[in-house]
């Protein structure tokens, strides 16, 4: 794992790799076999690194270029004294061009290569999964299923070639059956589909490999998505008072859900905001205030309520906690009316969904915060098909709410309509699967807005930052138990640079 650099590094789709290769070869003048020949020992080298000593490999190889490179990795391997098998699947004379230099030298070398049997799974050492490679479009087909479940079930490490056999490298998705890696060693540029979806989880721990190919390859192929970085705000000017900073008001907190809210205005506190106010139900006052007194809390029993507090805020929060019912949707259309910035979240992401009036005017500065199911039904569609392309639901939503949209889930987007680049999250963890993350999501959005940046500069910083502090709780502590105001104290910090962002891939 290394450090985010300052330069965020670009991420590619299948086809955007293939021009990288061919401008690689074509452009620069570095022959394909040679290119093969630095993956694989590439790959060597993660295998030393991580599984030190001779260990038994078994290689599982395709007939493609992903399969060639198992074969330079077999070659090295077996000449450093490993004991090593191939395992091919597919027909032999299908193997072609470069793939086809590197099978005879790795058969000169003495290396056996056998066709594939499910039967003959190995005991003990390392699988290297060089099955598939970027190129699949559709869905695996039976052989190569067989043999990712094979691969799954021999419960060894397993070092992915490029990418996890069977895991789209374009959208995360898995297309039908893939290989759980340990470890996957991806080379030129990175894959999109490594950092969103399923594939964090089936990449294992990531290593990428430049194969020595000159940056001006990469400067010449544009990416339309990059991984997000954590830069700091500034230090703030000695004459600073509070109105520089903005006026948050969190609009939610149904009866029995004021604690959503609650945690909303805390976060928009402890990321900067100059002041922060809370419409919600009556009942919930008390406690809001008595927990954090610096939030202005109103009890708000009927919407024309709201005007005075709407005409103080420069920026609303809409949607933690706010329930459904005749009192939500009459907050929210209020809210939505006075055409100020907003940060859009739970249920009035789900108001929208059932086609509430609004200000289509103000569309331009709303942030939606949607997690798959929400965009799910912003889309019409399912979150089966909302997590099969996050990045093409990502954009059907932006169409539609053309300010800024973050997808939230493993790996979250971010877009607006400024900028023709998708930012993608490398940090987080699995203990942020508990309730109130997103609302504590929400009032860092909230703040960020109320400092004064645009709606996609501070979905891209409030992201990060809301991931890295999860990222910083739960190194001492651990995944489960984290509760999402143990992210605050880290969003302070992180904001101010007093710590550093964890590491990501």
């Amino acid at each position: 794992m290394t450090a985010v650099p300052a330069h965020p590094p670009a991420l590619y789709t299948a086809a955007e790799v293939r021009a990288l290769d061919r401008a690689a070869i074509d452009g620069h003048g570095i022959p394909g076999i040679v290119l093969m020949a630095r993956a694989g020992r590439a790959l060597f080298e993660v295998l030393r690194a991580h599984f030190p000593g001779p260990q038994p490999l078994y290689v599982v190889c395709g007939t493609g270029n992903n399969g060639g490179d198992g074969f330079v990795v077999a070659r090295l391997a077996a000449d450093a004294g490993w004991p090593v098998e191939v395992a091919l699947v597919g027909a032999g004379e299908r193997i072609a061009g470069d793939a086809r230099l590197a099978f005879e030298a790795a058969r000169e070398a003495g290396v056996p290569i056998r066709p594939f049997d499910p039967a003959c799974r190995p005991g003990r050492g390392v699988i290297v999964d060089a099955l598939l490679g970027t190129g699949l479009g559709g869905a695996v087909r039976a052989a190569h299923a067989e043999a990712i479940g094979a691969i799954n079930a021999s419960a060894l490490p397993v070092v992915a070639v490029d990418i996890p056999s069977g895991l789209c490298s374009d959208t995360g998705n898995v297309l039908g059956a893939a290989v759980r890696a340990t470890h996957t060693v991806t080379f030129i540029g990175r894959k999109r589909g490594q950092f969103t979806g399923r594939g964090r989880a089936l990449c294992g721990e990531l290593h990428f490999a430049d194969l020595g190919v000159p940056a001006a390859v990469c400067d010449a192929v544009g990416a339309r998505a990059a991984l997000l970085a954590l830069t700091p705000l500034p230090p703030r000017a000695r004459g600073a008072h509070k109105g520089h900073f903005g006026h948050v008001l969190i609009v939610g907190g149904n009866t029995g859900m004021g604690g959503a809210a609650a945690m909303a205005a805390e976060a928009a506190a402890r990321c900067g905001a100059g002041l922060v106010s809370l419409a919600t139900a009556p009942a919930n006052v008390a406690a809001i205030v008595a927990r954090r007194p610096e939030i202005m809390a109103h009890g708000v029993e009927h919407p024309h309520q709201l005007e005075p507090l709407l005409a103080r805020a420069s920026v609303l929060v809409i949607g933690p906690g706010l329930g459904r019912g005749a009192w939500a949707e009459q907050m929210l259309q209020r809210a939505l009316a006075s055409g100020k910035p907003a940060v859009l979240d739970a249920d009035a992401l789900n108001a929208l969904a059932d086609g509430l009036p609004v200000n289509e005017a103000a569309r331009d500065t709303w942030l939606l915060t949607p997690h798959p199911g929400e965009a799910a039904r912003l889309l019409g569609s399912s979150t089966a098909a909302v997590e099969a392309d996050r990045f093409a639901a990502l954009a059907a939503l932006l169409e539609r709410y053309p300010g800024a949209v973050v997808l939230k889930g493993a790996g979250t987007l971010v877009a607006d309509a400024t900028s023709a680049v998708t930012g993608v999250c490398p940090f987080g963890n699995p203990g942020m699967a508990s309730g109130g993350m997103g609302d504590v999501l929400s009032g860092v959005l909230g703040a960020l807005l109320a400092q004064g940046l645009p709606p996609g500069e501070a979905a891209r910083l409030g992201v990060c930052l809301h991931a890295c502090a999860a990222d910083r709780a739960v190194a001492d502590d651990g995944e489960r138990g984290l509760l999402a105001t143990d992210l605050l104290p880290w969003l302070r910090r992180l904001l101010n640079g007093r710590a550093p962002a964890d590491a990501a891939p």
